[in-house]
């Protein structure tokens, strides 16, 4: 891993990625909507190179970030063709963007795997008889019908500015 400290102007040490990365494990643990809710938003390619960018609940586990979109929403067509992709959060004490690629998980124990942790952060989600699709009793209006499909994005570099005092600003490359 690369460190690369990115707060030159005002002579901040550069953010360490193990505080980053329980930062986002600690936060993206989500109990169900309300105050408490954190939000990620995605970003994907669009067929004519701009971006296309919405809230998602995704989580960060096992060092990367998971999501679930729909095979027929704009997201899910956009990953269909290029896998670029940038995750934005906000925690309580850092604002990070991870960027990598999203890979569809077909592998039904790792489906399987996320199904449990979502389940346990309070969304009811179940996978369909593929072992692969998911289903649930609710989710956001924009992702269509199910079955929705898991990914992965493993960092291929990630960047965080600090929101707490000292302060800082670093860029990792993995």
């Amino acid at each position: 891993m690369d460190t690369h400290n990115i707060s030159n102007l005002y002579d901040l040490p550069p953010l360490e990625w193990d505080a980053a990365r329980t930062q986002l494990r600690d936060a993206t643990a989500q109990g169900g909507g309300g105050p408490d809710r954190w939000t990620w938003w995605v970003t994907t390619v669009n067929a004519d190179g701009s971006p296309h960018t919405n809230p998602v609940g995704a989580l960060w586990h096992d060092d990367a970030v998971w999501f679930v979109t729909g095979p027929h929403t704009r997201r899910g067509h956009n990953l269909d063709r290029d896998t670029r992709v940038t995750a934005a959060f906000s925690a309580p004490e850092l604002d990070l963007v991870v960027e990598g690629r999203a890979e569809r998980v077909t592998d039904p124990a790792q489906v399987a795997a996320l199904v449990k942790v979502y389940n346990d952060q309070g969304w009811p989600c179940t996978t369909d008889e593929s072992g692969i699709g998911l289903d649930a009793p609710f989710m956001a209006a924009s992702a269509g019908k199910a079955p929705w499909f898991l990914y992965r994005v493993a960092a291929t570099s990630a960047h965080a500015v600090s929101t707490v005092e000292p302060g800082g600003a670093t860029r990792w490359t993995f």
